[in-house]
């Protein structure tokens, strides 16, 4: 029997606008609710909080 997937990949967006962002994978069984990690932002050259969002 085959494996069912468990995690999802899921786009971090940077909450500066600067339409950067992160891709990562999130287990939507542990972690229902929307994603915010705090990560560095290489174009304003500063950590700030990346919100989930969908990949296209």
């Amino acid at each position: 029997m085959a494996k069912k997937k468990t995690n999802e990949w899921v786009r971090m967006n940077s909450s500066a606008g600067t339409g950067y962002f992160y891709v990562t994978r999130k287990n939507p069984r542990t972690m229902t609710g929307k994603l915010t990690l705090r990560k560095y932002d290489p174009v304003v050259r500063k950590h700030v909080e990346f919100q989930e969002g969908k990949i296209k």
